[in-house]
Order: C-alpha cells, then sequence, then structure tokens
C-alpha cells in the first residue's frame, strides 16, 4: 500500500507540473480580460521609422513608443506630428552614449569616459527637448546600447534617485517574456531586441508566447526597412496586422501605459 500511494502521488505530481506548464498561471489581469500585453519600441529616431512604421501603425490603429535620441531641426516637426497620433516619445539621451568598443565610430560620446552626473544631467536635457515637442513631463527611457553603466559604474539607482524618468527598459531576447510582475524592476524592464533580418514567425511566436504566459512582451525595433538592425517592411507589417486582428486578445499599449497599469496593480 505504501508503495501505491507513493507511485501515486509521483504521477499526481507529474500531472499538476504538466498542466502548469501547459497553462500558466497569469500573474496579472489585463483590461477587458485580454490575455496578454504587447509593447512595441523604436529606438533612435530613424528615419525609416518615420518613413514606414508610423504610417504602418497609424492605418491599424496601434500605438508605438518611440525612444528618441537628439532631434534635427527638421524632423522636430514630424515626431510632434506622431505624438499628436498618441504614440509616446521618449527618451534615450541627447547623444546615444555607448562603449568605444560597441560603438567605435562615436568616440567622442564613448560611455567609458562619462561620469553618472554628466549621464543624467544628459537624460534631464532630452526631457527638457522632448517637452517642447510634445508638451508632456511624464518620461520613460531606454538606455543606449542597453548598457546600465558609464564610467564602469551602474547608473540604475542613481536614475530612480533622480526621478527624472518613470520606467526605464533594458535589453533582452526571445525569452523576454514578463510574467512576474511583483518582482519587475520599474528602471529595468526587459525587452526582445531583434536582431537584423528576424522573420515574421519569429515576431509573432514572441506575441504568442505572450499570451499563452499571460504576461508582457516588449519588441525592441531599429530600422524598418532602411537604416540599420533593420526588420523588414513585411515582417513589420505581418506583426503589426497579427497584433490588430487579434485585438479582442491582446492589448497593444505604448511602454508607459502599460508599465501604469503594472504599476497600479501592484499597491492593489
Amino acid at each position: 500500500p505504501t508503495r501505491f500511494f507513493a507511485v501515486l502521488f509521483a504521477v499526481l505530481l507529474a500531472c499538476a507540473s504538466s498542466i502548469a506548464q501547459v497553462a500558466p498561471q497569469q500573474q496579472i489581469t489585463w483590461p477587458h480580460n485580454k490575455k496578454a500585453v504587447i509593447v512595441l519600441t523604436y529606438d533612435d529616431a530613424l528615419d525609416s521609422q518615420l518613413e514606414k512604421a508610423v504610417p504602418e501603425l497609424n492605418r491599424l490603429k496601434l500605438k508605438g513608443t518611440f525612444f528618441l535620441t537628439g532631434l534635427s531641426r527638421d524632423a522636430t516637426p514630424k515626431w510632434r506630428a506622431v505624438s499628436r497620433k498618441g504614440h509616446e516619445l521618449a527618451n534615450h539621451t541627447l547623444y546615444h552614449p555607448c562603449l568605444s568598443a560597441t560603438m567605435p565610430d562615436n568616440p567622442v560620446n564613448a560611455s567609458e569616459h562619462y561620469s553618472i552626473y554628466g549621464i543624467l544631467r544628459e537624460i534631464d536635457m532630452q526631457n527638457n527637448f522632448l517637452f517642447a515637442v510634445d508638451g508632456r513631463s511624464a518620461r520613460t527611457y531606454a538606455y543606449p546600447c542597453t548598457e546600465t553603466e558609464v564610467g564602469g559604474r551602474s547608473y540604475v539607482d542613481s536614475l530612480r534617485k533622480a526621478g527624472l524618468v518613470k520606467y526605464a527598459r533594458v535589453g533582452g531576447d526571445v525569452d523576454a517574456v514578463i510574467t512576474d510582475f511583483k518582482k519587475l524592476d520599474p528602471l529595468q524592464v526587459p525587452s526582445y531586441g531583434l536582431e537584423d533580418g528576424t522573420p515574421a514567425d519569429k515576431l509573432i511566436a514572441f506575441v504568442k508566447d505572450a499570451e499563452r504566459k499571460g504576461g508582457m512582451g516588449i519588441f525592441m525595433f531599429h530600422g524598418i526597412g532602411g537604416d540599420y538592425i533593420t526588420t523588414s517592411i513585411e515582417a513589420h507589417k505581418e506583426l503589426l496586422e497579427y497584433l490588430a486582428k487579434n485585438k479582442k486578445d491582446i492589448w497593444v499599449a505604448t511602454f508607459q501605459e502599460a508599465m501604469d497599469y503594472i504599476t497600479k496593480a501592484n499597491k492593489g
């Protein structure tokens, strides 16, 4: 009898584990009982985003978050128009400092030569520029090159204490679906950093993974049909059309909208 109950317990434990893997418990209830939230983010204020991404987002009535680095005089009115369509303009510093080993063509702004004070001042200045564009004071942030250090020191906690931004996005890969929201650091929110030429089926698979897990998935795009770290126009369009077709189950939100909702839910 003892052996029988031991075997029975092992079988029940295995079944429970299997069920948990097939249908993971949702950690948060999304608006209108949607299954997941997807955030579309675009880095570096690229021309291809204005020319290719924004029109497609507008056509399908989807919102994106654009992490802007600096702004030329000619581009400013274009980004102001993007904001008026409901998209989020977010902070990506003025000069995009990265390690010289990562970006050897930008030695003047090599992040190993920055101080924490210097990076915070630059973030603050970009906030002021963005305020002049969209009139908004609350701002989110993405670490250039997903690097959270300057001069060999982390500036995450200094950024937190400075209160310059509400939330900040870091990097990650195809496994970066967020489900544990209680432990989520709002100043280190992971995202799926795309490789050059990532196909549509891989993009959609990431969304489906977020749906299955009941979590949040954040895309990090750069070029759309041009520029660098390029996602093809076709792959980007196919992803957006999938999101629009499945809007009953997927909430496509800006980074700030999604994080505001999560922050409020965590307090409840």
